[in-house]
């Protein structure tokens, strides 16, 4: 599959990839920045943003997406950063496509299995009515239940399509199935990566835990480790420490 991106910049190629439910433009200002120094291609999964929906949400499926449209862009080598879910794509394509990463970041999530609040998330705005002009205070007070944080519900409403017709812009139906999937890390047997990489986790975040660093050192032995002052979100919660972290290991 052929994925949307947002394109900027110039110099060697960083390739941003966004988590679940977000899309290439929640790069903002990151991008921005990057885009002095770099061509920066901010992608859109698919299901996701303006990327086409289709069936499969494994990791193995998402990265060779990344890779097919890396190709059709005639880019044969880039660093990659991705955030979350995005970053466990970015590990993937890392350890199957090894030729295509010249240098890895992941930003706040680890190669392991999750039973993450995303679940709950997708049956909520699965279940939200979506009447003939439904306003954002009406679908911000419908996702309440589910998620109590202002931030998450407008984070979330990105994705809805206000009007005469309001509807999902991303492939909800699809992500829906592919929840399983999402939340699992299932590589080919005995792979790893063997390229300079850096875990980013946010201080305030438990999706990197101690026991997890046998298994991101198993697959990515040459990961260095970095905290930022945040919560999960760290490249938009502490941008300017999360740069500060970043850009060095882009430049070494």
């Amino acid at each position: 599959m052929i994925l949307n991106l947002v394109e900027s910049g110039t110099g060697p190629p960083l390739v941003l990839l966004h988590g679940l439910m977000g899309a290439a433009q929640n790069w903002g200002g990151i991008a921005r920045r990057l885009a002095r120094t770099h061509r920066v291609l901010a992608i859109d999964a698919r299901n996701h943003g303006a990327s086409p929906h289709a069936t499969g949400m494994g990791y193995a499926t998402l990265a060779q997406d990344v890779a097919e449209t890396l190709a059709a862009l005639g880019v044969e080598r880039a660093a990659v950063l991705g955030h979350s879910m995005g970053g466990k794509i970015a590990m993937m394509l890392a350890l199957t496509r090894p030729d295509l990463v010249d240098r890895l970041v992941v930003a706040d999530i680890a190669p392991v299995r999750y039973a993450a609040p995303s679940r709950a998330y997708v049956l909520a705005m699965q279940a939200m009515a979506l009447p003939h002009g439904l306003t954002r205070r009406e679908a911000m007070a419908a996702l309440e239940p589910a998620e109590p944080a202002e931030g998450i519900r407008a984070f979330l409403l990105q994705n809805l399509v206000f009007g005469d017709t309001p509807h999902w812009r991303i492939g909800l139906h699809e992500i829906a199935a592919g929840m399983a999937e999402i939340e699992d890390f299932a590589p080919p047997p005995g792979v790893r990566y063997d390229g300079p990489a850096l875990f980013i986790r946010g201080s305030r975040s438990n999706y990197i835990q101690s026991e997890y660093m046998p298994a991101i050192l198993g697959f990515f032995p040459a990961a260095g480790h970095a905290v930022v002052e945040a919560a999960h979100w760290v490249h938009s919660e502490n941008p300017n420490a999360f740069l500060a972290t970043l850009e060095p290991f882009l430049e070494s």
